[in-house]
């Protein structure tokens, strides 16, 4: 029998960081039930891997249509649903992904969102305009990255892009790889530093990394599942997950 909030995440690609979302829904108050839905990548798109930074970003800019989103199905309908992946909804730009949120909610019929909104609702929450950017992705990714934040009126002080080559090998990078490229991101002017990718395993360097760092480190599995419960009335709390889980 299920108990607390019913969280729906669209995820892009089967067995890479759903065990990281698991292990943080698991760890909150109130505790989060958390199913998966997997959107189907495009016929035309072959191994990611094998795809040069272009066309990379086509391919995800394809898996984001709003439409190939909203015929994903969830065994179960949840109380909210979010597109569990930052790339694939930032490259659109912000309208962009305003029109999947939208879409999704009126196919499904209750709130939804996504990673790369759910970072904007984090900032907004931490009242933090400035921000360094740990990206996984190819450089020209990343500048579009920080083009969606400046759509928001967010400035990204400081980025590196460390160009893996897919999100299956972002899912195998252990602690010291995350911890590596978070480092190297931060920056003095900036107020928080965000690592947006939701194949990443992050949860057990929260509070490590903050601690670290000296300011509020925003990952794309911990903002989802914020945002996801915020939509809901019941944002999550927990000591030891970091500033964003702090407090109401």
């Amino acid at each position: 029998m299920r108990s607390g909030p019913h969280i729906g995440l669209l995820y892009p690609t089967r067995d890479c960081g759903e065990d990281d979302f698991l292990a943080l829904a698991a760890k909150l108050d109130p505790g989060l039930v958390v199913d998966f839905a997997y959107v189907p990548w495009g016929e035309k798109i072959g191994r990611l891997e094998d795809l040069d930074p272009a066309g990379k970003h086509e391919a995800v800019r394809e898996l984001g249509e709003p439409d190939r989103l909203a015929a994903a199905r969830f065994g179960e309908r949840p109380d909210v649903v979010s597109w569990a992946c930052s790339s694939c909804s930032f490259t659109r730009g912000l309208e962009g992904a305003r029109e999947q949120a939208r879409v999704l909610g009126e196919r499904l019929g209750v709130p939804a969102s996504s990673t790369s909104l759910a970072f904007l609702g984090a900032l907004a929450h931490l009242d933090v305009g400035r921000i360094a950017l740990a990206s996984v992705y190819h450089r020209d990714t990343t500048a579009s990255f920080a083009g969606f934040l400046a759509e928001a009126g967010v400035t990204t002080v400081h980025s590196v892009s460390a160009d893996a080559p897919s999100d299956r090998a972002l899912a195998a990078w252990d602690r010291d790889r995350i911890t590596e490229l978070a480092t190297a991101a931060d920056h003095a002017d900036a107020e928080a530093l965000l690592i947006p990718e939701t194949a990443l395993h992050t949860t057990p360097l929260l509070e490590d990394l903050e601690t670290a760092l000296g300011k509020p480190v925003l990952t794309a599995t911990a903002v989802t599942l914020w945002d996801a419960s915020r939509a809901l009335g019941t944002p999550p709390t927990q000591p030891h997950l970091g500033e964003l889980f702090a407090t109401r």
